[in-house]
């Protein structure tokens, strides 16, 4: 996929098909955090489907795209950075539009997208309005669709995570897709979708509870904003090293070996794991190992736990704003590869039941007065895709065949897998030095 295969690009500014508030719209606490100024970046695989005219494809996917934008009339605005020292973001809402990019690559076909890319960046053109900086003005979300040299289809989205979560991206898509399609009229204007709710301050620092910040800070240890000795060179070598795209799919039967092995190395009283607890124990023992790490290194496991019925009260239906706190398992490079699946699994088991209202409240406390901010040492950050219901995304091409990032990079992925709703594809890349040893791993049974 050489750079110089796509052809044909335009790009158009889509603006809500009818009018919108003229507002500033203050963003919350949780989604002003510095590490989650970035785009978060979906690519879509469809299939060749004889008959389908692309023209008016392209006609439809921008028409149901302005509509869209009127609900959600915040990602057609800017985001910035607030001017009284807060630190907080907040987005300009003056309907400034959305980007859509038309592209045709000449070279790709779907078989392309059946295995892990060679490097990094190779899909990058599929989404090729890169953000560095969402703060400096750029469109809060962008749509490319590429046509491929057989006639399938890929779609790349790009959304502001300041603006939305992943649960919150996928609600906009699934209205979206219901524009696009008759769906839309047939489930009565979209009345089956929770209607977008902005309600930042929810996930705000209340008054009332600055007084208590500091008690609870101390009271609720995070383990995730703890920073921990580099005692290998971590960061330079993720950073100097070539990282290697991996792909490794789940399907059920070896999710439930993993679950037996889990079960059978661990206490009495770890009744059960999910499917997510075993794998990403898997994963990270897998990933630990393959990186010959130092044995008393201190390691992390971060992923994202959904709060919106944590918290007391619950969030309403249709928040779309960042609603999720940082889960953190951690233990010493010797435990994690020298002890059991179970051990793994447990860590990650209790780092999730930790997570209550209060949790999620000092949390908030913390990064609002703190700015606090993960660590980056001897960390495996995992996402879990597989969940957001991007699999049923049709736009009129069918359901995608693949769903992934545009580039696989140091965080881990879950995936969906097409026509397997109880599998999970895993991607990251590694080091060099470490992927053939951690794919060897990973797709075996680590005791």
């Amino acid at each position: 996929m050489a750079a110089s295969s796509l052809h044909g690009k335009e790009a158009t500014v889509i603006y809500p098909s009818e009018p919108t508030p003229s507002t500033v719209l203050s963003l919350s606490a949780l989604d002003s955090q510095l590490f989650l100024r970035f785009t978060i970046e979906y690519l879509l695989v469809y299939r060749p489907r004889p008959g389908l005219d692309p023209l008016a494809t392209v006609a439809r996917v921008k028409s149901a795209l302005a509509k869209a934008l009127v609900p959600y009339y915040p990602l057609a605005g800017r985001v910035r950075a607030k001017q009284d020292g807060s630190g907080l973001l907040e987005v300009v809402c003056l309907g400034q539009g959305a980007v859509f990019i038309e592209a045709v690559d000449r070279e790709s076909t779907i078989n392309d997208f059946e295995s892990a890319p060679r490097y990094v960046t190779q899909w990058r053109k599929l989404l090729s309005l890169y953000v560095a900086d969402v703060l400096k003005g750029a469109p809060p979300l962008v749509v490319q669709l590429t046509w491929l040299r057989d006639g399938a289809a890929a779609l790349g989205i790009g959304f502001n995570h300041c603006v939305c979560d992943g649960i919150g991206s996928a609600e906009f898509l699934n209205l979206f897709t219901e524009l696009c399609t008759s769906r839309h009229n047939e489930l009565g204007g979209g009345h089956s979708l929770p209607k977008p709710v902005w309600d930042r301050h929810l996930m705000n620092s209340s008054s009332s509870r600055q007084q208590h910040a500091d008690t609870r800070a101390s009271s609720v240890s995070h383990l995730e904003f703890n920073r921990v000795a580099d005692l290998c060179g971590f960061v330079s070598r993720f950073s100097n090293e070539r990282l290697v795209p991996t792909s490794i799919t789940f399907d059920k039967r070896r999710l439930n070996e993993l679950r037996k092995l889990a079960l059978s190395t661990s206490r009495p009283s770890e009744l059960a794991y999910t499917s997510f607890e075993v794998l990403s124990a898997h994963v990270w023992r897998s990933w630990a190992r393959s990186l010959n790490l130092p044995s008393n290194q201190i390691l992390k496991l971060l992923f994202s736990i959904n709060v919106r019925n944590r918290v007391k009260p619950s969030l309403p239906s249709g928040y779309y704003g960042d609603a999720f706190v940082l889960g953190c398992a951690q233990t010493r490079v010797k435990d994690l590869t020298e002890k059991d699946l179970g051990h793994a699994a447990m860590l990650v088991k209790k780092a999730k039941e930790r997570v209550d209202s209060e949790y999620v409240k000092s949390v908030i406390d913390s990064v609002s007065h703190t700015r606090a901010c993960p660590d980056s040492v001897a960390v495996l950050i995992v996402s879990q895709w597989s969940r957001l219901g991007l699999e049923r995304v049709d736009f009129g091409m069918g359901r995608p065949t693949q769903v992934g990032p545009i580039c696989c990079d140091r965080y881990c992925l879950f995936l969906p897998v097409f026509n397997q709703t109880d599998a999970v594809k895993v991607m990251v890349a590694v080091p060099t030095s470490a992927v053939d040893k951690y794919e060897h791993l990973a797709k075996g049974l680590c005791w």
